[in-house]
């Protein structure tokens, strides 16, 4: 699972879940993997994306971003300082925590099971 699809998920369809976001992450397993840096994607994407919830995943896996998302033109270094981070960090084992219930759910081969 890249850090992409985990900015994305949520566990809102569990009972008495009001936000469910951002899910923590337990790794037991973690790949960097190289993916090639698509400018064009990036750009279109960071709109889409949950800053403080990438900032703050991406620092436990020990990425650094800026605490605060510039306005404007991103520069070509933070762009693939955020791609490395989305992209290229794949937790392949280990577990998705519901911040209000502590519900998981497992991540196994870098698919995580969302079923309730």
């Amino acid at each position: 699972m890249k850090l992409l699809m985990h900015n994305m998920l949520s566990s809102m369809g569990l009972q008495n879940v009001t936000v469910g976001f951002p899910l923590k992450i337990v790794a037991n397993e973690v790949k960097d993997i190289s993916v090639e840096f698509d400018k064009k994607f990036m750009k279109r994407i960071i709109s889409k994306v949950d800053w403080n919830a990438l900032r703050d995943t991406a620092a436990q896996f020990g990425v650094k971003l800026p605490t605060e998302l510039p306005n404007g033109n991103i520069s070509d270094e933070l762009l693939k300082q955020i791609h490395g981070a989305l992209m290229e960090i794949e937790i392949i084992e280990g577990k998705l925590v519901c911040p209000e219930t502590g519900h998981e759910f497992p991540i196994n081969n870098g698919i995580p099971n969302m079923l309730f």
